[in-house]
């Protein structure tokens, strides 16, 4: 087929460029021509409190890529959707992630299937958006028209899709993330992290907000049987509020653990990433709420064991007592669940286990999905 994959891809970062990259790479893998429709402009500066939204790593090789999207200009969506129109696609996939993308995305949408040709599939991250704003509910009905299936990774967005409409909606979970360079050992990791080897280490990896906890993470680090038993925390990502991370900063303070928690709080790049995952025995996801989330498809590709919370479907993909822990959303049990973790022999048959489920996970399995909800 030719297809059309509309969303967020390079010079662009982060994790949506990263999944709609991969599946380009997946489906010209299977022989179908596809071109990536990314954004000369994706957030006004309100919308993205991070440093920059651009990369500095190479194009990504062998992927056709056109920076033409604006998500604020209304001409610019109908002379996309016009280009699209044009262009007799089979299929458009698009992801859908923040309702403020509804308006570019439906115009665009609307357009683009005016030959009567065209089929659109989303992919959806998060029906309902975690940090939400008025006009969230507007926006996401006016996206969701020109659509004619879903996918949702996450039995939770599946379930949120059904309070928006009734069209053909499947539930696949999130891919490996195996884009990655291969492991280190934890001692060239260390090296380059300039951190010592010999110590304990678990990871809180990724975009900092509010909701993913880190603050209950501290707490947990505050507990004194995590110091006694000389476990320290790597932080890897970058703050997307200033005001989080002040107060993280005051926690730190407060609690007395600037020793013992490390923290690089700069957009990791893709080169980077595997340095902090084979530094550390451990990833930790203390997530106040969730719907799925991309770090545990990258630390099945470590092949690193998981400490999640009992949140949105990020238990779905962490089989307690198997690959990790589950644990309910407070710093005491998130704190248990860590100690438990580093308990001799707490988890039988580890390494085998995560390797099992890492096959659970594959692109080809979530191409089959995308492919059977078109179908109805």
């Amino acid at each position: 087929m030719r297809i059309a994959i509309l969303g967020t891809a390079h010079p662009l970062r982060g994790g949506l460029a990263a999944f709609n990259e991969r599946l380009a790479y997946q489906l010209q893998q299977q022989g179908h021509d596809v071109t990536i429709w990314s954004f000369s402009l994706q957030y006004p500066n309100f919308l993205f409190p991070g440093k920059t939204q651009y990369t500095g790593e190479p194009k990504p090789a062998g992927l056709n890529i056109r920076t033409v999207v604006n998500s604020v200009n209304p001409l610019n969506w109908m002379s996309v959707g016009g280009m699209m129109n044009k262009e007799q696609y089979d299929l458009i996939i698009v992801k859908f992630w923040l309702p403020f993308m509804g308006p570019a995305f439906g115009t665009i949408l609307r357009r683009a299937k005016r030959n009567g040709k065209t089929k659109v599939l989303c992919i959806v991250d998060n029906m309902i958006p975690h940090e939400k704003r008025a006009g969230d509910k507007q926006f996401t009905k006016y996206f969701i028209k020109p659509v004619d299936a879903f996918v949702a990774m996450s039995k939770e967005v599946l379930n949120d899709i059904a309070t928006f409409t009734n069209k053909p909606a499947l539930f696949s979970p999130h891919p490996i993330y195996d884009s990655y360079l291969e492991p280190v050992t934890k001692a060239e990791a260390c090296f380059q992290l300039q951190l010592d080897a010999a110590r304990k280490y678990i990871l809180f990896f990724g975009f900092i907000r509010e909701y993913k906890g880190l603050d209950w993470l501290l707490e947990a680090m505050a507990d004194p049987r995590i110091a006694k038993a000389g476990i320290e925390l790597i932080v890897a990502g970058e703050y997307y509020s200033q005001d989080v991370a002040a107060a993280n900063n005051r926690l730190m303070a407060q609690r007395n653990l600037h020793g013992r928690v490390h923290l690089f709080t700069e957009f990791i790049p893709n080169s980077q990433v595997r340095y902090y995952f084979s530094a550390a025995e451990l990833v930790v996801q203390p997530y106040k709420h969730a719907t799925q989330s991309g770090i545990t498809q990258i630390a099945f590709h470590f092949e690193k064991p998981m400490v999640v919370t009992n949140v949105g479907g990020l238990a779905e993909v962490v089989p307690d007592g198997k690959v990790g822990f589950v644990a309910e959303p407070n710093p005491k049990a998130i704190a248990d669940a860590i100690l438990k973790f580093f308990e001799p022999g707490s988890i039988p048959g580890l390494k085998e286990n995560i390797l099992k489920e890492k096959q659970k996970y594959t692109w080809e399995t979530f191409t089959e999905v995308m492919m059977q909800a078109l179908k109805g």
